[in-house]
């Protein structure tokens, strides 16, 4: 059985997950924690429960999801993992960063290796399923497990909202083309942890989300 802890983190208010289950292996998903205390936060969480953080993993690479990538990489000696057409947007951060006043950002690492849809992110006893869903961020995906019907889906679907497409790499049918035919494919009962805010699910966005009405 999958935990879900939600931390939330910086001044964009970033939802950071971590996910665990009886073996006590984790994954660490768009860590945005920025300040020390931040930092303590996530790491007195891991420490309390006894985790042992095996994936540091993004669903894409805007500077609210990656501010923690570098400490989580560094404490926990874990590579980094997102999909390749994000890697535009994560070498980027390091240029806008001080316009947001992260003065301190820490650069990421370099991704070891690529996600790709059909890839299953394995932890312990637990798997999640690799969606790609492209529109907020050219190479954004979510994390998906059936058995429990959740989603960790970044900024793609939000409640009653969805993500901003005014990026650069944001395209407002290529979100549309990602919601409604790979996150509204899941069962309507499935549970979203969105990347700001609080949790949905597919069968409410279903009939509420303005997603629709473009």
């Amino acid at each position: 059985m999958i935990q879900i802890k939600k931390l939330t983190f910086n001044p964009f208010q970033e939802n950071t997950y971590i996910l665990y289950d009886e073996t006590k292996s984790c994954v660490i998903i768009d860590p945005g924690c920025y300040t020390k205390e931040e930092q303590q936060a996530l790491l007195d969480f891991i420490t309390t429960n006894n985790l042992k953080p095996v994936r540091l993993l993004n669903t894409h690479c805007h500077i609210d999801h990656v501010l923690g990538n570098y400490f989580v990489s560094q404490t926990f000696n874990l590579p980094l993992e997102i999909h390749k057409e994000d890697l535009t947007t994560l070498n980027s951060v390091s240029t806008y960063c001080h316009l947001y006043g992260f003065d301190a950002y820490e650069l990421s690492p370099e991704p070891s290796s690529f996600l790709k849809e059909g890839d299953k992110i394995i932890f312990g006893n637990s798997e999640l399923d690799v969606i790609f869903c492209p529109g907020h961020a050219p190479g954004h995906v979510v994390f998906y497990n059936s058995t429990q019907k959740f989603v960790i889906n970044g900024d793609v679907l939000f409640q009653g909202s969805f993500g901003r497409i005014d990026l650069p790499g944001g395209n407002l049918q290529t979100l549309k083309t990602s919601i409604t035919q790979k996150m509204f494919a899941l069962p309507d009962d499935t549970v979203v942890y969105t990347g700001h805010g609080g949790e949905t699910t597919i069968g409410t966005e279903k009939i509420y989300n303005p997603i629709l009405s473009y």
